[in-house]
This record gives C-alpha cells, structure tokens and sequence, in this order.
C-alpha cells in the first residue's frame, strides 16, 4: 500500500508540475506577442525577428538548449 501511496504522490507531483510548466508557457506567449506589437510600433526589426523566432519556438513546444545544461 506504501507503493502505491508512493506512486500516487509522485504522479500528483508531476500533473501539478505539468500545470505549472503550461501556465508559465502561456504568460509568456502573451508577454512575447506584447513585445512584439511594440517592436512592430517602434519599427525595431531585430527586436521583431528575435522574439517571434522565440515565439514560435514555444508554440510548437520546442525548448532550445542552453549551454548550461549540457552535460559536461
């Protein structure tokens, strides 16, 4: 029974790490196309391109890799 309470609370863990992963990914959508109609106001072609490249990478759910995390 401590197996399965184990077990239970280590899938609790992860749906509410999930949840949270997907809320952070939303609000930062949203300040992304935020920053982007400004870039588009200010005529700022660099910022534009930048942050709908990163747009785009959270919307189709691809993380890019950051060289701290690669292992050594």
């Amino acid at each position: 029974m401590d197996k399965m309470k184990a077990a239970y609370e280590v899938m609790l863990g992860l749906a509410a790490e999930m949840v949270w992963d997907e809320a952070l990914r939303k609000r930062r959508c949203e300040m992304l196309q935020q920053e982007i109609d400004a870039a588009l106001a200010n005529g700022d072609e660099l910022a534009f391109l930048a942050l709908t490249s990163e747009l785009n990478t959270l919307e189709n759910g691809i993380l890019p890799v950051e060289s701290s995390r690669l292992p050594t």
